[in-house]
């Protein structure tokens, strides 16, 4: 029978260090400029072979940034390396941010049902992109699972039944590669068109009204440009509670390339662009229809301040903290703060 936000927050599986008490490469991986007002890192035992990627929370679920009486950050993860066999695999980290003193967070594992339902398997591709909007979390996937945008149920959290690796039905009942909790996908968004765009990575603009959804263009990483961006609204009909609607509300281009993180709020675009190898620093862009500024690192002329690998963006409206994690650090900043640090 499926469980709730709340049981999955109270049956933790560790708890995640204070910025101080992590180590020193993994501190190189917070923004040098705005520096994070919130900072802590994920316990090695716990995350390796595994890549950080989208963060959404509370904030983006409901406006009084709560589900319920809980205050959360969700952290998604894919494993970037392993066995043939544990490879593609994708999971969500419930973080209870109650206390900001002590984040506890809990796994569980992203699936999609086959089989008519009878069973599921992992999601294959990357969480690059993640939206939890009311009961509703919005996960993009890649090439692997048909580009597709899955939407999963946060009322629909199962509890495995069987401690192992594989991942779906088992003798004796049911796996989810060590978690122990799954996520089976309820619905998904494909594309039309075999060379369509496809969505990559995804936030919430709780400033326009209604809320709407903003989304950036998958591109190759050889390609020169431009970006495309796209804004959807959700639906109104209360069967389609946190849904999308499939036609966009408004198609814009950037000449800003590279870009991996997207957030919109009032009349700007923020934009997190990877810049030279995968070991430097990336910047952060503020865009609007008059051009495009980045964040600046104090007095030098340098603009790679910003976290490289960093390449998700959520923005809780409640607090004006912008979310984001970069390799084992997860990290808050205010959204003024990214304005002052503008060149």
């Amino acid at each position: 029978r499926p469980v709730g936000v709340g049981s999955v927050l109270a049956d933790p599986d560790g708890s995640l260090g204070d910025a101080q008490d992590c180590t020193d490469d993994d501190r190189r991986a917070l923004p040098v400029e705005p520096t994070a007002t919130h900072a802590y890192c994920w316990p090695g035992a716990d995350t390796d072979g595994w890549r950080s990627g989208a963060v959404t929370t509370s904030g983006d679920a409901d406006d009084d940034g709560r589900w319920g009486e809980h205050r959360v950050i969700l952290s998604g993860w894919s494993r970037s390396n392993g066995t043939p066999a544990e490879d593609g695999l994708a999971r969500v980290a419930f973080v209870d941010a109650g206390d900001p003193d002590d984040l506890r967070y809990t796994w569980a594992l992203l699936t999609v049902p086959v089989d008519g339902g009878r069973d599921y398997r992992g999601l294959g591709s990357a969480v690059s992109g993640m939206v939890w909007y009311q009961d509703k979390l919005l996960v993009t996937a890649g090439p692997a699972d048909d580009s597709a945008l899955y939407v999963y149920d946060l009322g629909r959290i199962q509890r495995a039944t069987v401690d192992g690796t594989p991942v779906g039905r088992v003798p004796g009942g049911w796996s989810a590669a060590g978690a122990r909790y799954v996520l089976p996908a309820v619905a998904s968004y494909r594309t039309s068109a075999a060379d369509a765009p496809r969505p990559d990575g995804i936030s919430l603009d709780r400033s326009t009204a209604p809320d709407s959804l903003v989304t950036r263009e998958a591109v190759p990483a050889d390609e020169d440009g431009p970006t495309r961006l796209w804004r959807y609204a959700f639906s109104t009909g209360p069967e389609r509670a946190g849904l999308l609607d499939t036609d966009p509300v408004g198609v814009y281009e950037t000449e800003l390339t590279d870009v991996r993180s997207v957030l919109s709020y009032r009349s700007g675009w923020y934009l997190g662009r990877m810049t030279g190898t995968p070991d430097e620093r990336g910047t952060l862009w503020r865009q609007d229809t008059d051009g495009a500024r980045p964040t600046r690192c104090g007095a030098d002329e340098t603009h790679r301040c910003w976290s490289g690998p960093a390449a998700s963006l959520s923005h809780w409206e409640e607090t004006g903290d912008v979310w984001s994690q970069s390799g084992r650090m997860l990290f808050a900043l205010p959204l003024t703060s990214v304005d002052r640090s503008l060149d």
